[in-house]
């Protein structure tokens, strides 16, 4: 199968994959959880976990492939807050755990260039 028919399916991979890691271990993800937004940080966890497999079935499928990849570029640029977050928390933590924050943030530009090909991909197919 060449890499552009892969692409589709691996990003799908990717999300299925984060949506599991937000139940199998959501403790570090309610932490990135922005203390501006309303009600308790668990809730938000498991809101973008499933968020996440349903944007991971939608990638996968080809009939609903491009909406999805665009919805995912959307939720890509929806949860970098949340890498901000991460980042400032971590300001003074050992300097690889800060490193590690920091590049998450510019790692958001090509997930959500991933996704708007996979969207570019998957148009005048349905």
């Amino acid at each position: 199968m060449p890499r552009s028919e892969r692409s589709p399916l691996l990003l799908a991979g990717l999300l299925a994959s984060a949506g599991v890691a937000h139940f199998a271990v959501p403790r570090q993800f309610d932490a990135t959880v922005p203390r501006v937004l309303p009600g308790a940080a668990r809730t938000w966890t498991r809101v973008s976990g499933v968020v996440e497999f349903a944007l991971a079935a939608g990638v996968a499928l080809p009939r609903t492939r491009r909406v999805a990849a665009l919805a995912t570029a959307a939720f890509f640029v929806g949860v970098f807050p949340a890498n901000v977050q991460m980042a400032v928390d971590w300001r003074n933590r050992p300097a690889p755990l800060k490193a590690a924050a920091l590049a998450r943030l510019p790692l958001q530009v090509p997930l959500v260039m991933w996704a708007r090909d996979v969207a570019r991909a998957g148009e005048g197919r349905s």
